[in-house]
């Protein structure tokens, strides 16, 4: 399995491809828009969350709501490319100003640099996590592949802007989603919301930490074999490929470093009812490069955003005298959309990994390979 998206943030939409998918999977856009909802909600959105009104229109590989086999083509129309036509015209003259003011902790001067372009906005335009939506597109179709062998993902806010919470063993999904930043912990919730406000008077920016978990997965996802097949490494570069995902933990990564060993293996443990198991999880569900059989358990820390509306100092590219930063448009805060974001990436590891596992052209063929693997390793 494999996906691409393409367009750009101003463009006239996004298009994404998913190939692999097998035959025999139901689908609705309902399902793919209200994902694409989870990830326009949150305390500290800016303007653009209150123009785009994200929907998918299916463009091949879906047939009276079930996958054919072929990929699957998607679109998702930017509506604010009615005041951008001009500006982001794929033909003829240049139109408006060149964007000549690289902003820190953007992608906009190195881009330019690497790939020769006058204008920054060739390379925000691309660099922006707009393209994000798309893959939580593609996320859901990834997610209803999962959901077909039970299993599930959920996250939410564990940290943002120096608030943290308390964190339960047992997630509750509608909780998090009623919370206006993703956050179980009320009394957290309110205090980073307080946080958001008092960021916004100040014209900044604030990061946090998002906790990935996917429950139900199966012994045996990834491989100890290669570096490339490896489940942590999949999911490092994937997750840290989401714009400003700075740092990834597996498991109980940061604490383990300062503990003994003793204190940090997960015991291995065996019962007739339940077999292979392990007391604590603080590997994070993987071992070797190898899902376990335990929750698969991440934390991503998001850096604040870099659009400032006190813009830092940067260089004019053209007269190379110093500037304060064009500013455009931008959030407070974005932690509570990345951790729909990851969940969508997550998801799409690991389907990835699952279809690698148990191969199948339809989705009958998978369900019958995962059942029998599933009676190789029962107790």
């Amino acid at each position: 399995m494999r996906y691409l998206t393409a367009g750009e943030s101003h463009g006239p939409g996004l298009v994404g491809i998913l190939e692999g998918m097998p035959a025999g999977l139901r689908l609705s856009a309902v399902d793919v828009n209200r994902e694409l909802a989870r990830r326009q909600a949150g305390y500290g959105r800016g303007q653009r969350m209150r123009i785009e009104q994200d929907e998918i229109e299916w463009l091949a590989g879906v047939r009276f709501g079930e996958t054919l086999g072929s990929p699957i083509a998607l679109l998702i129309r930017n509506r604010d490319f009615a005041r951008w036509q001009e500006r982001m015209a794929p033909e003829g003259p240049e139109a408006g100003p060149a964007f000549l003011r690289p902003r820190p902790g953007h992608a906009d001067l190195a881009g330019a640099l690497k790939y020769g372009r006058r204008d920054a906005r060739d390379i925000l335009e691309r660099a922006s996590a707009r393209e994000t939506a798309m893959r939580v597109a593609l996320g859901a179709i990834a997610k209803a592949l999962l959901r077909q062998f039970g299993i599930e993902i959920v996250s939410h806010v564990v940290a943002l802007g120096g608030v943290a919470a308390a964190v339960p063993e047992v997630l509750d999904p509608q909780a998090i989603d009623l919370s206006p930043v993703r956050c179980q912990d009320p009394a957290a919730s309110a205090a980073m919301v307080a946080a958001i406000d008092e960021a916004r008077l100040k014209g900044d920016t604030l990061g946090g930490v998002v906790e990935v978990r996917a429950l139900g997965v199966p012994v045996g996802l990834g491989a100890h074999v290669h570096w490339d097949r490896k489940l942590d490494g999949r999911l490092g570069q994937a997750m840290l490929s989401v714009p400003a995902i700075k740092g990834l933990e597996i498991g109980a990564a940061g604490w383990a470093a300062a503990s003994p060993g003793s204190q940090v293996h997960d015991e291995i443990l065996f019962s007739p009812d339940l077999g292979y198991h392990r007391p604590t999880n603080r590997a994070g569900g993987s071992e070797g490069g190898i899902s376990n059989g335990e929750a698969i358990w991440v934390r991503a820390a998001m850096k604040p955003l870099s659009s400032l509306r006190r813009p830092l100092r940067s260089v004019d590219m053209a007269t190379k005298e110093e500037f304060l930063a064009q500013v455009e448009r931008s959030d407070i805060t974005a932690v509570p959309a990345a951790g729909v974001v990851l969940e969508a990436v997550m998801a799409l590891v690991l389907a990835e990994l699952f279809l690698e596992k148990f191969a199948g052209d339809a989705l009958a063929d998978v369900d019958a390979a995962y059942r029998h693997y599933l009676g190789r390793i029962a107790p």
